[in-house]
């Protein structure tokens, strides 16, 4: 990991996802959230905010250990309990059926071996679980896509692996079969990097 990856890029994804409009969407998101929480790619710790009153403890993972050490100031000053880790999404220590609910805000898109880390999610998850999630990625307009297929190896060297072109419900659906998704361009961002996912996958009881 280099020093910009380690040091810079942490505190410019801080400012860069602290806008009001995406704290709606994790507010939105997180409001469904229950049970034993897990949340990959933590970040700087931008969601702690808006987990409501009645989580109480929080498992939070991210592999970069810029974010990491960014996301300590915010977990010191949360009423929750958070047993924060520099861990890989690909590869949980978690057992088996350990979570009722995982959490995933502007992650996927970064992730390497993202059907890994899906299959992960859903294996740590319990039976009836749900794996809530906020993405961006592969948009609707067949205009918009050819841009994001272009800038997306630009993107990746800029932004620590990014993908702009994920078609985020597909990778969802290869483990995951009941999903409840909305699919919308965010209205203060450019398409190529603002078409988002919104979504809860439940796994199978």
């Amino acid at each position: 990991m280099n020093l910009y990856t380690q040091f810079l890029l942490p505190r410019l994804m801080d400012w860069s996802m602290s806008s009001s409009e995406l704290a709606n969407y994790r507010r939105d998101l997180l409001a469904n959230v229950r049970g034993d929480v897990l949340e990959i790619g933590f970040g700087t710790g931008l969601n702690l905010a808006y987990y409501p009153p009645h989580v109480q403890r929080l498992t939070a993972i991210d592999a970069n250990p810029g974010m990491h050490s960014i996301a300590q100031r915010r977990v010191q000053q949360s009423s929750l309990t958070v047993d924060h880790r520099v861990l890989n999404g690909e590869q949980l220590p978690m057992a088996d059926n350990s979570f009722d609910s995982v959490v995933s805000t502007w992650t996927l898109c970064s992730i390497r071996n993202v059907h890994q880390a899906i299959a992960e999610v859903y294996r740590v998850l319990r039976p009836g679980g749900q794996f809530l999630f906020v993405e961006h990625g592969l948009s609707s307009n067949p205009k918009v896509q050819v841009w994001q297929r272009r800038l997306t190896p630009l993107q990746r060297v800029i932004a620590d692996g990014c993908h702009l072109d994920r078609a985020i419900h597909d990778l969802v659906a290869t483990c995951f079969q009941q999903i409840t998704l909305e699919h919308f361009p965010c209205p203060t961002l450019p398409e190529v990097i603002g078409y988002f996912y919104k979504g809860i996958a439940t796994k199978n009881l």
